[in-house]
């Protein structure tokens, strides 16, 4: 199909781009109720349902994370991080600083909070190996972890230059210490299985 001089013309269809102070507004007012949708780049993304495979290792690393990590953290499972870009994903394990009741009755945890991200990821993966770990290497968090459920391993993103992620390192056993708390050796299999 040739385009004529006419149809050059046209305006080109661009999406309408949510603000996080938009986008607040609306879920506060109820708008969203029962859809589940987070913010990515100022678009409204549609969030995949959570499978039990998805629930179960999530809900268990969450757990295994807090246990070994202890009142050094707080470990929020599918809760808004607000990051700069209008974009406020729902990961599904947030490693973030212990603010007390700063969460509850102020605000979400911010790019100066978070200590690491983890989605576990099945239909996501896609999503979430390429436009998260953009957006989370532009936001400059440290580290960000997939588990990739379709073959059970775990992708440990590092080294955010230009907001891009410089290392993509993939584990399927071992230990692994996060950025910030390098004493700390987690085992890989505690989170994939």
């Amino acid at each position: 199909m040739t385009l004529t001089a006419d149809d050059r013309r046209l305006p080109i269809v661009v999406p309408y781009r949510w603000t996080l102070e938009r986008y607040h507004k609306a879920v506060a007012m109820g708008i969203f109720e029962g859809q589940p949708l987070e913010l990515l780049e100022g678009a409204l993304i549609e969030m995949s349902p959570v499978g039990i495979l998805h629930a179960g290792l999530s809900s268990d690393g969450a757990d295994y994370l807090r246990e070994q990590l202890g009142n050094q953290v707080k470990v929020r499972e599918a809760k808004p991080i607000t990051l700069p870009g209008d974009s406020e994903p729902e990961p599904d394990i947030a490693i973030v600083k212990p603010w007390g009741d700063i969460y509850k009755t102020e605000r979400h945890p911010q790019v100066e909070d978070i200590f690491w991200v983890i989605e576990y990821a099945n239909t996501s993966l896609a999503k979430d190996l390429q436009l998260k770990s953009k957006i989370y290497a532009r936001a400059n968090i440290l580290e960000y972890w997939v588990i990739n459920l379709r073959i059970r391993e775990l992708i440990v993103f590092r080294d955010s230059v230009e907001g891009e992620y410089q290392s993509q390192t993939a584990m399927t056993r071992g230990t692994i210490s996060p950025i910030r708390f390098s004493t700390i050796q987690l085992d890989v299999t505690r989170l994939i299985w």
